[in-house]
């Protein structure tokens, strides 16, 4: 049996985490949950699933982590403000079921170089299949991977088009039912940026070998190509439990996760272009990712300022990637990378964003 801790329990990752937990209580014990304030929800979640060690914010989830025994930790909290729990599940020896991909964006070389081989596993459904789908074969036999996007709400239109979108239109997504700054980021195809900065910490692999490509359908979740000319994917219906179920068992599957795709129905996928000039989004990111340093925490945190901006009524859907762009053209990276200098970065990053908005 293994003992889970749960960070961010009360959000769409922590409760479908626990929906896994509690049709498998013979495989996990929930040891310990943390969230942000939703304190009525984490108190009837411990009462459930009889859990006596439980934190709220982000200091004390890290505290949290280090201080109760555990085998995996699920990160599950939105936002950089996971990299000190990341950090401490790592220097903890826990495995770390990592949903919360903008602790290993922003910290970079500094948790890649924490992380003992295998000890993160990824629960981002494009990152979960991509590791499934690099078991067929070696590093070595790898020619490029394909993360695949649905495209979010607005797939298909111009960079014209997008120029007087509404922020409710942003949040209406036609797959997945996401928070605000993830469902917005999806709009942008800022997620999908973050997505491969993510893969490239992860896996290994080169941005130049790392592709973007639109399938709207969102079954197909990632492939793998190898250099004998295969293409190895992972498919199933849109169901966060499947990775989500992986991430708290990996190596091993658990039965009846999720519904199998039904093959004796006609269907249909289709695969397209990412349009580059209406979503500029995934080539900053990979320009920043090169850039390594602070660099990707200044994508972030000047994406998470100028989502809020345009929620707020303050911008136009087109200000947020151009802001986010505007405030890395100026942004000078200190030469080493620390937890100190990741935070100063992060607090110039929103203050230098918020000037730029204020300006337009």
């Amino acid at each position: 049996m293994r003992r889970i801790v749960i960070l961010g329990s009360t959000g769409s990752i922590g409760e479908q985490a626990l929906d896994v937990v509690r049709k498998n209580p013979s495989k996990f014990q929930v040891v310990g949950l943390a969230a942000g304030t939703s304190r009525d929800r984490v108190q009837q979640q411990a009462d459930e699933f009889n859990v006596e060690h439980l934190a709220f914010g982000a200091e004390a989830a890290a505290q949290l982590v280090q201080d109760v025994p555990a085998d995996v930790v699920l990160n599950g909290i939105t936002g950089s403000i996971g990299l000190g729990p990341t950090v401490a599940a790592l220097r903890a020896g826990r495995t770390l079921a990592l949903a919360n991909k903008e602790s290993l964006i922003v910290g970079g070389d500094l948790v890649t170089g924490l992380a003992k081989p295998d000890q993160i596993v990824p629960v981002d459904s494009e990152h979960s299949a991509i590791a499934q789908a690099l078991r067929s074969g070696a590093a070595s036999e790898v020619r490029r991977l394909v993360v695949t996007a649905s495209g979010g709400p607005f797939r298909g239109r111009s960079r014209a088009e997008l120029a007087a979108v509404t922020p409710e239109q942003a949040l209406a997504h036609p797959t997945w039912n996401m928070g605000r700054v993830v469902t917005t980021n999806s709009a942008t195809l800022v997620n999908k940026g973050l997505e491969v900065i993510e893969a490239h910490l992860l896996f290994g692999v080169s941005y130049s070998d790392i592709d973007v490509v639109v399938h709207p359908q969102s079954i197909v979740h990632s492939m793998v190509e190898f250099h004998d000319g295969s293409t190895i994917l992972q498919a199933s219906p849109p169901d966060m439990r499947l990775p989500i179920a992986l991430g708290l068992s990996w190596p091993n599957r658990l039965h009846g996760i999720g519904t199998p795709l039904d093959w004796r129905q006609a269907t249909e996928w289709t695969f397209e272009p990412l349009d580059e000039e209406a979503f500029p989004a995934v080539a900053l990111a990979k320009e920043v990712g090169r850039a390594r340093l602070t660099y990707p925490a200044v994508y972030n945190a000047a994406n998470e300022e100028a989502v809020d901006a345009f929620h707020d009524g303050r911008i136009g859907f087109l200000d947020i990637v151009d802001a986010v762009h505007e405030v890395l053209d100026a942004h000078q990276a200190p030469a080493d990378l620390t937890l100190e200098s990741l935070a100063e970065a992060e607090r110039w990053a929103r203050e230098r964003a918020q000037l730029l908005i204020a300006a337009r």
